[in-house]
């Protein structure tokens, strides 16, 4: 499997993974209130209908609470790759 590049210093690929496209949506709505954000771009997710949604962050436009929590934030053990994540 190929491996994508990794996104510039300041930002982040976020990937969204739902049944339905309203809800990636509004999970995508909610991350742009905090970050400056591209365009969003959906694709079908699975067999059973799902919708998996795109797009990428601008971490150093962060807004409150995004700021924030960025600013205290450190990376952790806890900080790993999940089973199912590619």
């Amino acid at each position: 499997m190929e491996h994508e590049p990794l996104p510039s210093e300041s930002h982040a690929e976020v990937r969204i993974v739902a049944a339905t496209p309203e809800v990636a949506r509004r999970v995508a709505a909610v991350l742009r209130r905090c970050f400056a954000s591209t365009e969003q771009r959906s694709y079908p997710a699975g067999r059973e209908g799902g919708t998996r949604l795109h797009l990428t962050l601008d971490t150093a436009r962060a807004a409150e609470p995004a700021r924030s929590w960025l600013a205290t934030s450190e990376s952790t053990d806890q900080d790993r790759t999940h089973a199912d994540e590619v």
